[in-house]
């Protein structure tokens, strides 16, 4: 005999993005594939704060706009 039980399981899912730099929220799903966060735990001298936590959601442009002049496009084709 085989038996079933209902389990409620609970799950996170996205409700909004807002980047942390330009305030703008990320609304559209093909938008919110292109954005990044950032997280990390400082290390020992870290600039950041000896084991503190280090947070960042940026939308596309905001990173392109901070990184950008650091990036290599390479296009292979």
């Amino acid at each position: 005999m085989i038996t079933y039980k209902t389990e409620m399981i609970e799950q996170k899912k996205l409700d909004k993005f807002i980047c942390d730099r330009c305030k703008k929220e990320v609304k559209f799903q093909i938008e919110l594939q292109e954005t990044h966060s950032i997280r990390f735990t400082g290390g020992y001298t870290s600039v950041f704060g000896d084991m503190n936590n280090v947070s960042c959601d940026l939308c596309q442009q905001c990173l392109k706009y901070l990184i950008g002049e650091f990036c290599i496009y390479n296009v292979e084709k």
